[in-house]
C-alpha cells in the first residue's frame, strides 16, 4: 500500500531492504495499543553484513553515521512489516537507542547514531523527532559497528 511516507521514500531515492529475520529466539518486533517496538537491527543490507570493525579503528564518524543509517533502513523496513506495508499509520518516533562499537578513546557515539536520527526525520518530518540514547559498546553481534532499535507510536 503505497502513501505519503512511501513517496517521500522515492523522492529521496531511498529504498528499504527486506525486513531480516530473527537470528536467535526473539521476534522482530512487538506491538501493544499503539507502540511498536522494534528489535535491535544491525548493519546489513539484505542478510549481508557491512561495517565489520570498531568505530575509532577501521571506521570514523562518516562511516560510523552511514552504519547507523544502515540500521535505521532496517528498522524502517521491519516497522513497513508491522504496519502490513502502510507507513503512513506513523504518529511519531517515540525513542530510538543507538550502539556503537567503538574504541575506547572515541567520544562521539551520539554524532553516530545521528546517522538514523537524521534519516527519520527526513522521512517522517517533525514526526521523526524522538528522545535518544548513543551507548558505546565494547563489541556488538557478529563484530558490526552499529546496532540501533526504536520505538514508535502508530495510528490503528
Amino acid at each position: 500500500m503505497a502513501g505519503t511516507i512511501d513517496a517521500r521514500l522515492r523522492e529521496q531515492g531511498i529504498e528499504l531492504p527486506a525486513p531480516s529475520k530473527p537470528g536467535a529466539e526473539y521476534v522482530p518486533f512487538v506491538r501493544t495499543e499503539n507502540l511498536i517496538f522494534l528489535s535491535g537491527q544491525l548493519c546489513h543490507w539484505n542478510g549481508e553484513r557491512r561495517f565489520i570493525g570498531k568505530v575509532g579503528r577501521e571506521f570514523g564518524l562518516e562511516d560510523g553515521k552511514q552504519a547507523a543509517r544502515l540500521c535505521a533502513l532496517n528498522l524502517l523496513a521491519q516497522l513497513r512489516a508491522a504496519l502490513d506495508g502502510d507507513l503512513d499509520r506513523v504518529a511519531n518516533c517515540v525513542s530510538v537507542r543507538g550502539f556503537v562499537n567503538a574504541t575506547p578513546e572515541f567520544q562521539d557515539h551520539p554524532k553516530v547514531i545521528n546517522g538514523a536520527s537524521e534519516l527519520f526525520v527526513s522521512v517522517f518530518g517533525e514526526a521523526g523527532r524522538h528522545a535518544r540514547t548513543a551507548i558505546g559498546a565494547g563489541g556488538l553481534p557478529y563484530g558490526v559497528a552499529v546496532e540501533v532499535d526504536a520505538v514508535f507510536a502508530v495510528r490503528t
